[in-house]
This record gives C-alpha cells, sequence and structure tokens, in this order.
C-alpha cells in the first residue's frame, strides 16, 4: 500500500488490479473480488510501509488490517480458509507497548506499536503540584512540607499506575518505564502484580534535554530483549515438556485433537512447513474450523490458525529445528 516513491501511486494500483484478477482466476465469485479490490483501493492514511491484509467472503469484508511492512509479493487465496500465515508473521513482529515517562508530578503514558513511530493514543496522569516545587527552609516546617511532599509524589505514582493498569487490561502485556527515578521506582513497585512484563529504561524522561535519540535507543535495546527472551522462554517450555512427555503436543494431528479437547495454549507454528502438511476434517471428529467440508484436504497452516482463532489460543512463529523436527507444536493447558 505504500506511495513513498514517484510510482507508489501506480504501483498499488497495478497490485490491486493484479490481486483482483487472481482471485478470479483461483474461482472467487464476482462480487468477492469487487468488494476486496474496492477495499484494497482505499489509501491507508499511515507512514510508510505499510501492508495491507483484507479477508472477505460473498457477505463482504470481514477482517482488513494494516501492518508498517513491506512486501514487494502479495499473496491472494482464495479457499475454505482464509491464508493467515504472512499477516501472523508480521503481526507477531509488531509488538504492542506502553511507554510511561514519569517524574514527581506524574507521568505521560502512551501506547505504541513497535513498528509505528507516533503513538496510538497519549494521555497525562497524576498532575498535583502542591509542594513539589516550593521549597522551604529550616525548622519543623520543613518536616511537615517534606511528609507532604512525598505524599503528593505517592498519589501521582498512583494515578499513573492506575492509568498504566487500564491499558494492560486492554490486553498490552510490556510496559517500559522511564523519567526520575524515584518516581519510576514507586510506578514500578505498584505495578509488580500485574501480568505483564515492567522494564525500567536507563534514558529518557519527560524533561529532558536531548534525551530523545538515547530513549529511542532504550527503547530498541528493550524491545529486542522482549521479544529474544519470550521466545527463549517457549523454547524451554516446549523442550522440557517434550523431554517429560506432558502437556504438549507435535505434528498437525495431534494438535488437531488437542484443539477437539480444549487443550491448546499457545500453537507454535512454522507456516511455510505446515503449509507442506495436509489436514482432513473427518479424521479429527469435532474439530472446529467452521464451515468447510470435511473431505477436502486442508493446508495445515490454515487450519491451526483457525482453530487458535476460534478457540482464542496464542499463536507464534517459530522455525521447525526449534519445533524438535515438527512443522508445528501446541503447549498444552493440561493432559489427558
Amino acid at each position: 500500500m505504500s506511495h513513498d516513491s514517484e510510482s507508489g501511486a501506480h504501483e498499488h494500483e497495478l497490485r490491486v488490479r493484479a490481486a483482483g484478477e487472481q482471485l478470479a482466476e483461483q474461482g472467487a465469485d464476482d462480487a468477492v473480488v469487487e468488494v476486496v479490490t474496492a477495499r484494497l483501493s482505499e489509501p491507508a492514511d499511515e507512514p510508510a510501509p505499510v501492508t495491507r491484509t483484507v479477508v472477505a467472503n460473498t457477505g463482504g469484508v470481514v477482517f482488513d488490517e494494516l501492518v508498517h511492512e513491506r512486501i514487494d509479493q502479495p499473496v491472494v487465496h482464495w479457499g475454505p480458509l482464509p491464508d493467515l500465515s504472512r499477516w501472523v508473521e508480521s503481526a507477531e513482529r509488531n509488538i504492542r507497548f506502553v511507554l510511561a515517562l514519569v517524574d514527581h508530578e506524574g507521568g505521560d503514558v502512551a501506547v505504541y506499536q513497535s513498528d509505528v513511530p507516533e503513538p496510538e493514543s497519549e494521555t497525562s496522569a497524576g498532575g498535583e503540584t502542591t509542594h513539589v516545587h516550593k521549597v522551604p527552609v529550616g525548622g519543623w516546617s520543613a518536616l511537615r512540607y517534606q511528609h507532604e511532599t512525598e505524599n503528593v509524589w505517592s498519589r501521582n505514582a498512583d494515578a499513573v499506575a492506575d492509568e498504566i493498569d487500564r491499558v494492560i487490561t486492554s490486553g498490552v502485556r510490556l510496559v517500559l518505564l522511564a523519567g526520575d527515578p524515584r518516581s519510576v521506582a514507586q510506578v514500578e513497585e505498584r505495578l509488580k502484580n500485574e501480568r505483564a512484563t515492567v522494564v525500567r529504561l536507563e534514558s529518557g524522561g519527560r524533561a529532558e534535554d536531548g534525551g530523545d535519540e538515547a530513549q529511542q535507543q532504550a527503547i530498541r535495546e528493550a524491545l529486542l530483549e522482549y521479544t529474544v527472551a519470550r521466545r527463549l522462554e517457549l523454547h524451554h517450555q516446549l523442550k522440557d515438556r517434550l523431554g517429560q512427555g506432558s502437556a504438549v503436543a507435535t505434528g498437525a494431528g495431534d494438535i488437531a485433537d488437542a484443539f477437539v479437547k480444549g487443550q491448546v495454549d499457545t500453537l507454535l507454528l512454522d507456516p511455510g512447513a505446515a503449509r507442506e502438511v495436509e489436514l482432513l476434517v473427518r479424521d479429527h471428529p469435532g474439530f472446529d474450523v467452521g464451515a468447510v467440508p470435511e473431505d477436502q484436504p486442508l493446508p495445515a497452516d490454515q487450519a491451526l490458525v483457525a482453530a487458535a482463532a476460534r478457540t482464542g489460543a496464542n499463536v507464534v512463529v517459530m522455525p521447525r529445528a526449534s519445533l524438535g523436527g515438527a512443522p508445528a507444536a501446541a503447549l498444552l493447558r493440561w493432559n489427558d
């Protein structure tokens, strides 16, 4: 969808036309071709690079999402299930996170996508300034002032933590904190029991001159460490469970049976390898991937992603070598 070159608009138009032709050649209804090409033709008011994934059926568009990644070769597919492997790979690389810049007066809490420089939302919390800037000297009044000032700092930290908590509740699982060390520590303490990874950045703050470059570098490092740590944790979980033969399934067929039992918590998938494997719904009674022909072979990547979507399981892309040589594996909630 990118228009960041002189011929960008023309190239976009050619890609849309080619996508429509490929859909028609694969047997898609005229109405589907029309609605897909119409949606793909709409301009995306987003910074380049930008790619659009559209899923549609005879009822219209059922999924439409932008990711900030350049795709040189568009993928067009018509069949019983959507081909979402490319989108899964792109979406997984895009980490949604909170950046909170805090000091004694409160903080700015912004939600970012790792591939977009501008925040998707931004709010301020706290803001109470009583006793923060005045500087009394001597006597018992100074002690009383210090106590009241610390109470103000604490209330501002509480306000920032409450705002971060609200964002975490919406599904964000990574929080980056930067700013005044004491205020950062107060906010961090209040977030200890949250279902999110909290990382303290050593650079950046609300009023730090020239801090943008150092802050951006600190954010990049934190995102990389988070991604590597997350993959290593899953790899070790899989390795341990394979060694114990417990709470794990490998291979498309066994994973399909685990989906039938509602056991799959996280699907680990090598899309390219899984695409070479076929699944028949009739071989796994109760395997729910929607209204598809039970006797038509389905690419395993499409079938397993569909089952994950219908059951709320997580999907993580990993290379086959990390999956014990299998095209897919699943971490289960429990054993039989």
